[in-house]
This record gives structure tokens, C-alpha cells and sequence, in this order.
């Protein structure tokens, strides 16, 4: 099983964000442990962005991506995901080039908290707590 996790669960951690830590934390952490999560390299600049917008420092933003770096796979873009996620029927055109990337980079499911977002999605896309059942149910 291959995962690509959305940049709203990794804030929920890095934000400490209610309601949505806990079962944020044991997604994530399952990806980890088990070596299956993955995150797309524009996801980087992203999460540096908002993580410094809420407080964090240039130093700690850093330090976040790196333990990500380590413990993720980061997964590329290519001009096709680009013009793709343009023409996709996504409105959102981030989570376009996500679910574009995941298919590309043969993704089983995008761990999000916003599921109707990716109602167009090549790749299903699953709540945190959905994707748990689902891990292990299997």
C-alpha cells in the first residue's frame, strides 16, 4: 500500500489542531512505521509557508520538513502533472496537482480531511480515521 497525505494532516500535528490531532497523529504515525506515506515536493514550500504564517520560525519550519524528508517519501512533479491538474475537473487546483501526482506516482489513497474536495480524484481519497479502519481491516 502506497499513501500520499495531505498537507492539512501534517498541520493538524505541527499546529497541535482540534479536533483532528488525534487521528491525524495515528495516520501519520502508521504511515511512518510501516513506510508507505508519501508527500509531493510542492507540498514542502506549502508547509513551510503556513507552519511559519502560524508561528513557527524559519528554524523549527526547517527542522519539521527534514523530519518529514526522513521519514516520507517526496514524490515529483512534472510538467504534465502541472497542465493536468490545470484541466482536471478539481476545483481546487492543489489538491488537483495532488491527486494528479498520487495517480501518477500510483498512489492507493490520499489521507485527507477534506474528502469532497477530491470528489474528481483518480485516487480515492480517505479520512484519517477511514484509512485506519481500512489499514487494518486488510
Amino acid at each position: 500500500m502506497k499513501v500520499l497525505i495531505d498537507t492539512n494532516i501534517i498541520l493538524d500535528i505541527f499546529n497541535m489542531r482540534q479536533p483532528h490531532l488525534d487521528s491525524s497523529v495515528a495516520a501519520l504515525t502508521l504511515c511512518e512505521e510501516k513506510k508507505i506515506g508519501s508527500i509531493i515536493a510542492s507540498q514542502t514550500t506549502d508547509i513551510f509557508y503556513l507552519l511559519c504564517r502560524d508561528g513557527k520560525t524559519n528554524r523549527e519550519a526547517k527542522k519539521i520538513l527534514t523530519g518529514l524528508a526522513d521519514n516520507f517519501s517526496i514524490q515529483s512533479i512534472i510538467a504534465a502533472d502541472v497542465e493536468n491538474a490545470l484541466a482536471s475537473e478539481m476545483p481546487d487546483y492543489e489538491d488537483a496537482l495532488l491527486a494528479i501526482c498520487a495517480k501518477r506516482h500510483k498512489m492507493d489513497y490520499i489521507i485527507t480531511r477534506n474528502e469532497k474536495d477530491f470528489k474528481f480524484s483518480p485516487v480515492p481519497a480517505l479520512s484519517p480515521e477511514k484509512f485506519l479502519e481500512r489499514f487494518f481491516a486488510s
